[in-house]
C-alpha cells in the first residue's frame, strides 16, 4: 500500500510560493501613476520656483558655545557664600571675631553680649560656636529667674546689631562644646551682674572720651580767638 498524502505540507509550500509571488508583483492600487513628460524619479519637493536651490536656502546662524561655569567659577558655592557674607558683614568685624586665624577670637566659655536691632539684648556663656559659613551661629546660656535658658544666634543675621565679648575665660577650654555646664555643679549661674559692670565701665570710658573731645574743642577755639 502507498503512504498517505500529507495535505498540511502541501499547504505550507503553497503559502511560501504565494508570499514569493507577492514580492515580485504589485497591485493597481499601490502602483505609482505615470504622467507623460515627467521623469520617473520625480518628487514634488524638488520643484524650485524662480531661483536656484543654492540661493533659495537660508543660512542658519551658528553662535559660539557658552563658556562653561567651571572655567569661570570653579567653586560657585564658596563664591556665593563670600558675596553674602560681604553684604551682611561689610566691615568684617564679626568674621574676625569668630575666625580661627584670629588670636583674639571669641572662644567657648567666654561671656558674650548680643544686641539686636529692636533694642533687646541677651548675654550668656558661649557653649558652642558653629562655623558653617553664612549659617554660623553661637549658643549662649544664662539663668533667668533661676532657670537655665539657652539661645542660638546667627552671627550674620540682619537682626543682630552687634556682638561684644564681656568677659573671657581665664583658661582655655579643652572642649569645643561645653555642654557639661548644663549640670548644676558646673553651671556658673546668672551673668547679669558681670554684664552690668561691663556696661558701667563702657559708659565711663565713653563719658571720659566725650569730655576729652569737648576740652580739645574748647582749647582750639580759645587758640583761634587768641591768634585773632
Amino acid at each position: 500500500m502507498s503512504a498517505p498524502a500529507r495535505p498540511l505540507a502541501a499547504l505550507k509550500s503553497a503559502l511560501r510560493q504565494l508570499r514569493a509571488d507577492k514580492h515580485h508583483s504589485r497591485c493597481y492600487a499601490t502602483a505609482a501613476p505615470t504622467i507623460p513628460g515627467r521623469p520617473v524619479n520625480f518628487h514634488p519637493g524638488a520643484i524650485m520656483t524662480g531661483r536656484n536651490s543654492e540661493h533659495s536656502m537660508k543660512k542658519i546662524p551658528v553662535f559660539p558655545a557658552v563658556p562653561s561655569a567651571r572655567t569661570t567659577c570653579k567653586d560657585p558655592i564658596a563664591a556665593v557664600t563670600a558675596s553674602q557674607i560681604s553684604t551682611l558683614d561689610p566691615t568684617g568685624a564679626r568674621t574676625r571675631l569668630f575666625s580661627r586665624e584670629n588670636i583674639d577670637r571669641a572662644n567657648p566659655g567666654d561671656i558674650l553680649l548680643v544686641r539686636l536691632k529692636n533694642g533687646d539684648q541677651y548675654a550668656g556663656v558661649c557653649l558652642n560656636i558653629r562655623r558653617q559659613g553664612i549659617d554660623s551661629a553661637i549658643l549662649l546660656r544664662n539663668n533667668l529667674t533661676r532657670v537655665g535658658v539657652e539661645m542660638w544666634y546667627k552671627i550674620y543675621s540682619p537682626n543682630v546689631e552687634g556682638i561684644e565679648v564681656v568677659q573671657r575665660k581665664e583658661k582655655r577650654a579643652r572642649r569645643a562644646r561645653l555642654y557639661y555646664m548644663r549640670q548644676p555643679r558646673h553651671d556658673i549661674g546668672s551673668v547679669d551682674n558681670i554684664v552690668r559692670q561691663y556696661q558701667r565701665q563702657r559708659a565711663m570710658l565713653r563719658s571720659s572720651e566725650v569730655k576729652s573731645r569737648d576740652a580739645n574743642a574748647r582749647k582750639k577755639k580759645n587758640n583761634k580767638r587768641g591768634s585773632n
